[in-house]
């Protein structure tokens, strides 16, 4: 597999020595230079070495003490969305109703011209109303205009009476609720139609925002997860198309729709995905109480929703399989991740182990694991594609997730040292707009977990949100500083660096040079996060940080 390039040739790349800061590179820990030539890694050394390459090279940048380190891929985001987030209605800072409501009827009051009004972002298990706007309020607050606002996690929405006017016998579809949030079919007719409403020229200047904001946080790529529950064809096949033909970071695309057979898996192709993967939903969220359970939720008479079987999964998985596709699913509650174990497992019995594992299928955040499933997903070779910030949101004992499932089951969610110890593969990402683009966030996130037991080293989480990311797309030579390896990094101003020693728990720190491992950031919840001065993709700048 390899990942579509986004970018001029690499070989139109200036040739660039950087020299006098630190190089996060494995072929040299005590590096404070590198040399790029043809959109890869030349070399990396010392800085008395660098004077060999000052004369040879196009452009030579003193760092002047900053950090370099690979640049971030984040492994699952919605690109269009997360761009009409950053340019339009976002209610994530609504501390209440009343808030959010405000915030609605100001920006109704902005976008006049607009078809139909976008927001995104609300969480009324924050509010202190702990309720979302009902649909009245919704139409008193837009004077009675179209307005598709969905929950934080996408799974269920509120809109108003003129939105659903748009949508014949909306009424009749599984989901549909008179005066609470839309789940399920009735949520996905919504969503088509005020997607609809969005003109081509408003979706470029939202994926150009999504993708200018990415650059700026040292993201080189993003694996996009559309399908036609998520969006739509041609929402998935401009960006692809955008992202070819302007610099910025690459966009890997995932196209989540089921494959029964080689026409399918052409058609996939066509459309330029480089799996049928990303969002195939085995079940919804936990927030809108769709993910699907064993057991019924503590707030809840119900298990949630399942949306595939084990038999749907390993019709997938193998056809998938045989046309050299990588599959892929969303799976979140733990009677949906165990009908994907289960039918990943069925499919490896008829195609062979080897074949299943050597394709690295993925499963989309992966929350609600049991020993049983982690040691399943290391058995058939899965890609874990997860959300740190997700715990760092709604974790704890007195988060969402413990209201939804109690704390002894809350606990368990999102085992990183587990699928760490057993061996599974991890990628990182944001779900963006469902959790902002924050790369080191999330690397934070992960190292200090809110379940101890479930921490990684900094060093672990850095690498899944870096190298994670590339060996999800079957990309083994990239997403390090080393000689060969693309040239896509990020030049970071940032505090001391230090080394997480290695432990069996995570919070032991050492600087000691003679550990031979390159330093990191040090990520203390409430410390600065490293500032991104420049990313670059395959030796072609994408960023640089104004005024630097």
């Amino acid at each position: 597999m390899t990942e579509r390039e986004h970018l001029p040739p690499a070989d139109t790349a200036p040739t660039v020595l950087l020299r006098g800061g630190d190089v996060h590179s494995p072929a040299d820990p005590f590096a404070t230079a590198m040399v790029v030539e043809g959109g890869h890694v030349a070399w990396v050394g010392s800085e008395g070495a660098a004077d060999a390459f000052a004369s040879g090279v196009d452009e030579v940048v003193d760092l002047e003490g900053a950090l370099v380190t690979p640049a971030f891929t984040d492994a699952h985001v919605h690109t269009t969305a997360t761009g009409l987030s950053l340019t339009g209605l976002d209610l994530a800072a609504a501390r209440t109703l009343g808030d959010a409501l405000a915030r609605v009827r100001d920006f109704a009051a902005a976008r006049s011209a607009d078809r139909v009004l976008l927001g995104h972002g609300w969480d009324a298990t924050r509010w202190p109303e702990g309720r979302p706007p009902t649909r009245a309020e919704l139409d008193e607050a837009t004077g009675g205009r179209p307005l598709y606002l969905p929950r934080v996690d996408v799974h269920s929405a509120v809109v108003t009476t003129a939105l659903l006017d748009l949508v014949p016998d909306v009424t009749a579809l599984a989901g549909y609720h008179p005066d609470a949030p839309l789940t399920g079919a009735a949520h996905h007719a919504v969503r088509a139609a005020a997607h609809a409403a969005v003109t081509p020229a408003q979706r470029a200047d939202a994926q150009r925002a999504a993708l200018r904001h990415a650059a700026s946080l040292g993201i080189g790529t993003v694996h996009e997860c559309g399908g036609p529950e998520i969006s739509d064809e041609d929402d998935f096949t401009a960006l692809l198309k955008l992202a070819d033909e302007e610099p910025g970071p690459r966009v890997v695309g995932y196209w989540a729709e089921r494959v029964e057979s080689d026409k399918d898996a052409r058609r996939v192709r066509e459309l330029g995905a480089l799996g049928a993967a990303g969002d195939l939903f085995a079940d919804g969220s936990l927030g809108s109480h769709t993910a699907c359970l064993h057991e019924p939720y503590a707030d809840a008479d119900h298990r949630g929703s399942a949306h595939l079987d084990a038999a749907a999964v390993a019709a997938h998985v193998t056809a998938c399989t045989e046309a050299g596709l990588q599959a892929g699913f969303h799976a979140i509650g733990d009677a949906a991740i165990g009908a994907v174990v289960d039918g990943v497992r069925a499919a490896a019995e008829t195609l062979g182990l080897p074949r299943i594992r050597a394709a690295r299928h993925r499963v989309e955040h992966a929350e609600m694991l049991t020993p049983e499933t982690v040691a399943a997903f290391a058995e058939l070779g899965l890609i874990a594609s997860v959300q740190p910030a997700f715990d760092a949101a709604w974790g704890g004992d007195d988060g969402m997730y413990a209201q939804r499932l109690g704390v002894e089951r809350a606990r368990t969610l999102n085992p990183y040292a587990a699928l760490l110890r057993a061996g599974v593969p991890l990628a990182f990402g944001s779900d963006s707009p469902v959790t902002p683009l924050d790369p080191w966030g999330t690397v934070r996130a992960a190292a200090f977990h809110r379940t101890p037991e479930h921490r990684i080293s900094v060093r672990a989480a850095f690498t899944a949100h870096t190298r994670g990311g590339w060996r999800a797309i079957g990309r083994d030579d990239a997403g390090t500083l080393v000689p060969g390896a693309p040239a896509d990094y990020a030049v970071w101003r940032a505090d001391e660096l230090v080394v997480q020693a290695p432990d069996d728990r995570v919070a032991r720190w050492s600087t000691d040079p003679r550990s031979g491992t390159p330093g990191l950031p040090g990520l203390t919840p409430g410390a600065p996060l490293p500032v991104c001065l420049r990313t670059v993709v395959s030796g072609h700048t994408v960023f640089v940080r104004p005024n630097e």
